[in-house]
């Protein structure tokens, strides 16, 4: 038997509790209205919307705004509750490039080949994402050891592990409830992590100080994106949505949380010809265009660039900070590719830094910056550790902020102490420093040449054309595919860079991420692609991708 329920949503908490009472009425009334099966009702349990204790009994659907909702409720079973029909369609728009079609058909090859399917190639190379240790990188062996001690306290004083590691164990399981790692931490992080992550940002900012108050630790640096742009969505209908301007082409973590948020997305392109430079004019234009469709309240900044590779410049970035102090607009700058900065001449400037140099009033605006273990030396990305510093925000708001993450309850206790591992690494002299920085030193060496060598690569081949990768971890270099080609990815209903995407894939193996994934300026095509296989197979990787685009452009010309 299938019974039609109506189920309420409310604009607020407050509104339901104080017609709580005519909530009960209405839905006890449901309850005597509706026909029963076999005695029992096929649905609801007893009402228990409550003054005081403020509860909702399960199977009551309080949302947000008042209006009716008939949802089908399964007496049995020969339905489903939540369907393609009635699930958030916010959830349904947002897409997630990285992670896509194209990875999930490289999973089933890999798949395929495991059980001996035969193909013209004996590997998949996930060249999708920014992952160091799934291509090859080893971990930092100063962070292992602490995690290892903390994971396993009796080791400390049983291993043969270097006196500073034990000092590290030791001062994060002392911010630990129960000396646990396995316990709950705040909900912002542990203390003394924070105060760490603190002092380092006074030190890489030249001793402009940092509040530990001012930083909450997260699940990495995507965990602190999302609950920022939670603050600002706008649940009355009435009111235009919230506007957020971020890069075009852009990491499509910001568009696939604007979707999943109802924020509008205003894109701003940044100037391939120019090494994928942030243009105000274009900041200018975008903002104009945005303001006929939502009230923009937010700027996104990647620097450096992902998936672009660019770093920007000081003055680069007084123009940007002086656009949005002109504007009101709150700063997100995505700063997790910090010590990922390779070509000459480039080099990392914080928001925060250049903005307090700047004084008044730009040093009272409101900015929230990020960085992750999952990128620089570390590649740590499994482990979820990451920070945001927030910065003149609100009182309030920020009290809503560390509410709202509450509900989370804390961060992974072994990604926070990775980011310790980080933001308080070992000290000329100690007993680890040495193989720290020889480590540190030598991934960061093998990048800058990877990243030499995969443009260079790229401009060699007609067709291709690649800007010098500054810093990050990608290439985003522009292809020129042939006329037939497009029209062949038009009949199979496919962007034309994803039917290149493909065709590589399920020719070499090689897993790339079409340029229609993160935004690229209409009539151009592109692909991201990572730097991190390690050099051996980068260089294989390279040489058939070359011998690839050469069949691709013959066979479509």
């Amino acid at each position: 038997m299938v019974v039609n329920v109506m189920r309420l949503r409310y604009p607020s908490s407050v509104s339901l509790w104080r017609r709580s009472s005519s909530v009960v009425a209405t839905l006890r009334h449901s309850q005597r209205q509706h026909s029963t099966h076999r005695g029992r009702l096929a649905t609801m349990p007893s009402l228990c919307v409550n003054h005081e204790d403020h509860h909702v009994c399960p199977g009551l659907l309080f949302t947000s705004p008042y209006r009716m909702l008939h949802t089908t409720v399964v007496g049995n079973g020969s339905s489903k509750t939540i369907t393609l029909d009635n699930m958030n369609p916010n959830i349904k728009t947002m897409e997630y490039a990285v992670r896509g079609p194209l990875v999930i058909r490289a999973t089933e090859i890999e798949k395929e080949l495991s059980a001996g399917s035969k193909k013209p190639f004996t590997e998949v190379i996930k060249a999708n994402i920014g992952d160091a240790h799934a291509m090859g990188q080893k971990p930092i062996t100063f962070i292992r050891q602490v995690l290892a001690l903390i994971s396993f306290p009796e080791l400390i004083d049983t291993v043969n592990f270097p006196s500073d590691v034990k000092a590290k164990a030791r001062s994060i399981l002392g911010g630990c409830k129960g000396g646990s790692a396995g316990s709950y931490s705040d909900s912002a992080g542990i203390e003394v992590i924070r105060q760490h992550a603190s002092e380092y940002i006074t030190k890489r900012d030249g001793g402009i100080p940092s509040n530990p108050d001012d930083i909450i630790l997260c699940a990495g640096a995507s965990e602190g994106i999302r609950a920022t742009l939670k603050l600002f969505i706008e649940q009355d209908a009435s009111h235009p949505p919230t506007g957020c301007l971020i890069p075009i082409p852009q990491y499509p973590l910001y568009s696939a949380s604007l979707a999943e948020y109802s924020i509008y997305q205003a894109g701003y392109f940044l100037d391939e010809s120019r090494g994928w430079a942030l243009d105000i004019k274009e900041l200018e234009r975008t903002l104009k265009e945005a303001k006929t469709k939502c009230v923009p309240r937010m700027l996104v900044v990647i620097n450096p660039g992902n998936p672009t590779g660019q770093v920007l410049t000081r003055e680069n970035i007084e123009e940007i900070i002086k656009f949005a102090y002109n504007e009101r607009l709150f700063i997100l700058a995505d700063e997790v590719y910090q010590d990922n900065v390779y070509a000459d001449g480039s080099k990392f400037h914080s928001f925060k830094k250049v903005m307090m140099e700047m004084g008044s009033p730009y040093n009272g605006m409101e900015l929230a910056s990020y960085f992750s273990t999952s990128k620089g030396y570390m590649g740590e990305c499994g482990l979820r550790g990451g920070y945001s510093e927030v910065i003149n925000m609100d009182a309030k708001v920020k009290a809503m902020l560390l509410k709202s993450i509450s509900a989370k309850l804390c961060p992974t206790v072994l990604g926070q102490a990775a980011m310790d591992c980080v933001v308080d690494p070992p000290k000329p002299n100690d007993p680890s420093y040495d193989l720290f920085i020889q480590e540190k030193t030598a991934v960061l060496k093998s990048l800058a040449s990877r990243a030499t060598m995969i443009a260079d690569t790229f401009n060699s081949i007609p067709g291709i054309k690649c800007n010098p990768v500054q810093g990050a971890m990608y290439a985003f270099p522009r292809i020129t595919i042939p006329q037939k080609a497009i029209d062949a990815a038009k009949a199979k209903g496919q962007q034309p860079d994803a039917f290149y995407a493909f065709d590589l894939l399920e020719n070499t193996g090689i897993c790339i991420v079409p340029g229609s994934g993160f935004g690229q300026y209409p009539g151009t095509y592109h692909f991201r692609t990572t730097i991190l296989p390690q050099p051996e197979k980068l260089k294989i990787m390279l040489d058939k991708f070359k011998d690839f685009h050469v069949q691709f452009v013959a066979r479509y010309s």
